[in-house]
């Protein structure tokens, strides 16, 4: 079985209804492109300025026109969309960083909870403490099944741990997903080879979308949306243009995947250490 995919690359803003129609027109990119669903990066419905602006943006899904708006291009279309955006928290000075699958009836069928956040002093770059403003997951959550195959959420920092894509391997994943919005010091050191670290270590298809370019005064990102085989191949790298969206497509190959996993076996040694 092969199914194509498209990873999507843009510049959120703080203005919903901006960041809406730059992924109208990747919706119209990914169907014109013959995909099969659409994955797009973490905080794509705003990106903002502070702490406190993060909060006073925050919206629950039926009330968030970024969401609404998504949904009915997902049903329009026929296109389901894997997307980040941002959740009211259990504490009204919080939010919650998630990413939502949108299934082609428009339907949100499955959520996640970021649960490593980014806090960090980077020199030369940035100070970034993302638990000033977002509450922690606690849970991770089962590959869920689509008509690309099983697919496991994550996001962005949580990258950096692969106890959550062992233990999503384990489950049965066979596409790894990470939306992000990466900084450009630790994206030009970390970011390829981390991705494809889990998609070796895990012999997993890895999606990747990213943000690009400058959100604000304060907020710069990377780019390099990506999408890895399972052998560690890049066949998808958008790299750091911003100057509008942009998609990128690869083929989910089952054979490949199974070929890799049958080649290589990779025979866990729980009665030395635990099992993830």
């Amino acid at each position: 079985m092969m199914a194509r995919v498209a990873v999507g690359q843009l510049t959120s803003t703080a203005s919903f209804s901006n960041n809406l129609r730059q992924c109208q027109l990747l919706v119209k990119k990914a169907v014109n492109a013959g995909a099969k669903a659409l994955f797009l990066p973490e905080a794509t419905d705003y990106i903002a300025s502070s702490s406190a602006e993060t909060v006073k943006l925050v919206k629950p899904v039926h009330e968030n026109e970024f969401v609404l708006g998504l949904q009915a291009e997902a049903l329009h279309n026929k296109l389901p969309i894997h997307v980040g955006i941002h959740e009211p928290g259990i504490s009204d000075n919080k939010v919650k960083n998630t990413v939502i699958w949108i299934d082609e009836q428009g339907k949100i069928a499955h959520r996640y909870q970021k649960i490593h956040l980014f806090d960090v002093d980077i020199k030369s770059g940035p100070i970034l403490k993302e638990s000033n403003s977002v509450e922690k997951g606690m849970t991770i959550e089962p590959p869920f099944e689509t008509a690309l195959g099983k697919v496991a959420s994550m996001i962005c920092f949580d990258v950096r741990f692969p106890e959550i894509s062992l233990a999503l391997r384990r489950q049965g994943a066979e596409i790894l997903t990470y939306p992000s919005a990466f900084t450009v010091p630790t994206g030009k050191a970390h970011w390829e080879t981390l991705l494809r670290a889990r998609a070796i270590e895990t012999q997993c298809y890895v999606i990747a979308a990213a943000q690009v370019g400058n959100h604000n005064e304060k907020r710069f990102s990377y780019g390099h949306s990506m999408i890895v085989d399972p052998w560690g191949t890049v066949l998808a790298d958008l790299g750091d243009k911003s100057d509008e969206p942009e998609i990128a497509t690869a083929d989910i190959d089952h054979e490949l995947l199974k070929k890799v996993r049958m080649q290589v076996p990779l025979l866990r040694r729980t009665d030395v250490y635990p099992e993830l």
